[in-house]
């Protein structure tokens, strides 16, 4: 059997809506994430897809006049799937919980935890939040409100199946006291230990107010709670209970368990506390690690679209591209932590480090080599000290990347990418090439900018795909092989960039901004 995949996962977002741009910022995250492991030389698989059923789908579906499978294709086909493609998201999977792969493998699931004795009947009566799908607790309410939503919880009673969740409450405790890298940043294990500490109820699974959902096998006048149901697509899509022999079973082995869970740290609970519960009472591994990245906040208020606050990504892309996009969102907030979009930051971010200090790097080299060389990269040379910060800043950002340090890795790229704008500086090539003499000197000067270029390229592919691939071929690389396939470890051998390469003249990387209008 090959070695285990390297196994990320997005949440499945919810279809009530169309997606904004907190949709993006984790999906985006999951790609880069995924990128980098690939670029290591590992097998990936890389998961995302959208939740269906519940509640709130099908009361988008009846204001919308469709039934909801009407609505879920419609929302699927014309703005989820579009949108990934549009952000260079290279998901190997796209799931969806209406699909029989999942219904089927969720019944299983359901049956098996009843045959065990985890599921009994039950009345319950409590408030509920329709936006979370969820009952609540009084500290999750404010002036009787979802701290969430902002929107009033209805009380509701209801005779339906539970799982006994609380059971599992000092597992989980030690479990995440003895793998603290299970849950993750710091802050969000903290609050899943204090919340299993306070003394966990057990959870109802099904509902019986409404239709929309998988029914319960043994009980067909319900249907499976929408998170029970949705947090099982993590493992229903690689395979879960198919025959070991069998391609589900193998993709099974190969997969799991999940290596992270990428969440928004509004549905932390439900991740880190019901999902590897009912996990544990199926006798299945454990995620390797949930991780739970902050809010994009506007106005100081998490993005939203019933408070006016949500944006589209086309709104920032159609102005700053695609790759600025996945660029910023990493670069300019902590990956754990809250971080407010801001127009001017990101307008600042890209003039300053995207157009000046890598976009213009790029174009000055290729200007000097077609200037003084033909257009072709001249002998192999190296410079000690470049070589040398190619070697740490390597080191430094493929530990930060994959600790989900986005900031920090990417931080460390740019800051090579400053001293090789300097080196350019302080050698002055435009000076040196006016001595014919100097005409060595001068080509080192340009191999060991270009060699550095070589690996910018390579180190940023991962965090803006279409941009370095643009440089690659400008760069004359191509020889190398794709971009994509070089490998991490390979990366700060000195010297790959080959002598004789001809390099041409593309369009500007980052072009001013009132030039994009």
């Amino acid at each position: 059997m090959s070695e285990k995949d390297f196994y990320l996962t997005t949440p499945i977002y919810y279809v009530n809506d169309a997606p904004h741009i907190g949709h993006a910022y984790t999906t985006v995250a999951g790609d880069v994430l995924t990128r980098w492991h690939r670029q290591r030389g590992e097998g990936v698989w890389f998961l995302t897809g959208t939740d269906e059923h519940g509640e709130k789908v099908m009361n988008a579906a009846k204001s919308n006049n469709v039934s909801p499978q009407e609505w879920c294709d419609r929302l699927v086909e014309n703005a989820w799937k579009p949108l990934w493609k549009s952000l260079n998201i290279a998901n190997d999977d796209f799931i969806r919980t209406t699909e029989e792969r999942h219904e089927v493998r969720v019944q299983a699931f359901l049956q098996l935890l009843k045959d065990k004795g985890y599921i009994y009947l039950d009345k319950y009566e409590g408030p509920y939040c329709i936006g979370c799908e969820e009952f609540k607790l009084p500290g999750d309410l404010e002036d009787n409100k979802c701290k969430i939503h902002g929107r009033p919880v209805e009380m509701l009673s209801e005779e339906n199946w539970f799982f006994k969740l609380s059971e599992f409450a000092p597992k989980l405790i030690e479990h995440y006291k003895k793998n603290p890298s299970a849950c993750e940043p710091e802050s969000a294990r903290n609050e899943v230990i204090s919340f299993l500490e306070s003394g966990v109820k057990d959870l109802s699974i099904s509902r019986s107010t409404f239709d929309w959902g998988i029914k319960v096998p043994w009980d067909t006048k319900q249907v499976v709670y929408v998170w029970f149901d949705a947090l099982l697509n993590y493992a229903t899509a690689v395979g879960w209970g198919d025959e070991a022999t069998s391609a589900g079973g193998k993709k099974y082995v190969k997969s799991w368990p999940a290596d992270v869970h990428l969440v928004g740290k509004d549905i932390l609970r439900f991740h880190a506390v019901i999902w590897p519960a009912m996990l544990m009472a199926a006798g299945a591994p454990v995620p390797g690690k949930v991780f739970a990245h902050g809010w994009l906040l506007v106005g100081g208020e998490k993005m939203s679209k019933s408070k006016l606050t949500g944006i589209a990504p086309s709104q920032i892309t159609d102005y700053f591209g695609v790759d600025a996009f996945r660029y910023y969102f990493l670069r300019a907030i902590p990956f754990g932590s809250d971080g407010s979009f801001s127009w001017e930051d990101m307008q600042a971010r890209y003039t300053s480090e995207l157009a000046n200090d890598f976009g213009n790097l790029a174009s000055r080299l290729i200007a000097m080599v077609e200037k003084y060389c033909d257009g072709v990269i001249p002998a192999v040379a190296n410079d000690s000290e470049l070589s040398y910060l190619l070697n740490e800043t390597v080191v430094a950002a493929d530990k930060s990347m994959v600790a989900l340090d986005f900031q920090g890795g990417i931080t460390s790229i740019m800051e090579f990418c400053k001293r090789v704008n300097g080196y350019v500086t302080e050698k002055e090539p435009w000076s040196i090439a006016k001595d014919p003499e100097r005409n060595s000197e001068l080509n080192s000067v340009l191999y060991n900018t270009a060699e550095s270029i070589r690996a910018l390229a390579v180190l940023l592919h991962p965090v803006m795909p279409e941009t370095t691939e643009k440089l690659w071929d400008s760069l004359g690389a191509t020889s190398l092989g794709p971009i994509g396939k070089q490998k991490i470890s390979e990366l700060s051998k000195w010297g790959q960039l080959p002598s004789g390469s001809r390099v041409t003249k593309g369009a500007v990387l980052f072009p001013r901004l009132e030039e994009t209008k």
